[in-house]
Parts: structure tokens; sequence; C-alpha cells
């Protein structure tokens, strides 16, 4: 295969990678947890970005469970926000399995 060529194709990747990453930013997940109660919008880069805690769920004599639920609200988007990512740079690097992507 000609060097250049191959060069050229790695620069193309990387600009897909490039612009991927910066319209994972723009997609969004959102979890609900607590029946509904607790809502969790993550994005694609896996970064939360917000939590709705309807005030029915907030009970004072039980902040373990609302504790419990939030955690449990983030953890779940975020993976859905790298789920999202992960299947965005396999289209990109057709499942190379890239180091750190």
């Amino acid at each position: 295969m000609n060097l250049n060529k191959l060069m050229k194709q790695a620069q193309q990747m990387q600009a897909q990678m490039a612009k991927a990453q910066a319209d994972l930013a723009e997609k969004t997940v959102e979890v609900s947890v607590a029946g509904g109660k607790v809502k969790v919008t993550a994005n694609g880069a896996g970064d939360v970005t917000s939590i709705k805690i309807d005030k029915e769920i907030v009970d004072p004599n039980d902040v373990d469970f609302l504790e419990e639920a939030v955690l449990n609200g983030i953890k779940q988007a975020i993976e859905q926000g790298k789920a999202i990512a992960q299947s965005e740079m396999s289209k990109i690097t057709g499942g190379l399995g890239l180091p750190g992507l």
C-alpha cells in the first residue's frame, strides 16, 4: 500500500472523528428512574447535562433512597451516552479497535 495514501486516509479518519466527537456533545440521552421521579440527561460524550428531581420523591426521612435513585440514574445516563459514542466511532473506524476509542 502506498504510504502517502495511508497517511491521507489516517488524516481523513482523524477529521471524521473530530467532527463526530463534536456532534456527540449535541446528542443526548435521558434516563428516568424511581418511577420517572428522577430524570438524568447526558450527552454522547458521557457528560451529565441535567438532573431533574420531582419534589414528591424528596423525603427527609429517606434520603438514602433519593441518593441511590440519583446515582443509579447518573450511571445509566453516562453508560448510554458512552454507548452512543462507541457506536458512532466504530462507524468511522470500521471496527479497527483503535486504543482510546
